[in-house]
């Protein structure tokens, strides 16, 4: 098979280290077969190199490769890998990337499920390179595969707290972002981060505040599917708002 551009070159940071270890793995030689890589790239490849020049421009394809071993991580979490796990992820996918890509995805994510993920040092590499915004959709989405079945597991809570924390994600945004997931008024202020003893001032500061945070054109470097995939955690916190005025009587 021939893989998209997403999988080869030597521009993206997630072409090296554990992360592009694991890929090239879970593909066989492709990386060595690439063309326009030189000897000293792919030294510097396989040396899990950091280009400082890279660090916080994180592009459609690194982020691609950080969600396909994220999310092997995740589905093996309780043991098994389940049929609502995988078609979370093919919709997502698919949304994000095309069908196309979608496909390509999805074959290396079979491979990848397979291997053996030092989450740690693939957490260190995502954390060093990728800006905050695009981590929060990270764990957006990964809460997502979690929840797929309808039902958080207990070894998927544990690791999805493991892998917020590698991620240099704070326990705020974490409860935030997990608890988008939940439709309730308990939910409606992790998910502001305040807690139900806020006055209504705070609670309207709050809501600006986490505006800003998820909004969708924190994004646009990773494209527009990407943007309205991140429209969720932005429409999340529009309705959190909304539930807390209308029980509080906030017009």
């Amino acid at each position: 098979m021939k893989y998209g551009k997403w999988i080869g070159g030597i521009a993206g940071w997630a072409v090296g280290g554990p992360i592009g270890a694991i890929i090239g793995a879970a593909v066989g030689s492709i990386f060595d077969n690439t063309p326009s890589e030189t000897a000293q790239e792919r030294a510097q490849r396989r040396a899990g190199y950091r280009d400082p020049r890279n660090r916080y421009r994180t592009s459609p394809a690194d982020f691609a490769k950080a969600l396909v071993i994220l999310s092997a991580a995740v589905m093996k979490a309780d043991g098994k890998v389940l049929k609502s796990e995988l078609n979370y992820v093919k919709d997502y996918f698919t949304r994000a990337f095309g069908e196309a890509q979608a496909k390509e995805l999805i074959l290396v994510l079979k491979e990848v499920l397979k291997e053996d993920i030092q989450l740690r040092a693939v957490c260190d590499q995502i954390r060093y390179h990728m800006e905050h915004a695009s981590r929060l959709q990270l764990l957006h989405y990964l809460h997502g595969i979690a929840q797929a079945d309808g039902h958080y597991d207990d070894a998927e809570k544990r690791l999805l707290h493991q892998i917020a924390s590698y991620l240099g994600i704070s326990f705020k945004d974490e409860e935030s972002v997990s608890n988008m997931y939940q439709n309730n008024l308990e939910a409606a202020y992790k998910i502001l981060e305040i807690s139900d003893q806020a006055t209504d001032q705070e609670v309207k500061k709050a809501y600006r505040k986490m505006a800003i945070k998820y909004h969708p054109d924190k994004l646009a470097h990773l494209g527009p599917e990407h943007q309205k995939n991140a429209k969720e955690k932005f429409i999340k916190v529009q309705e959190a708002y909304e539930r807390i005025c209308k029980q509080r009587g906030i017009k």
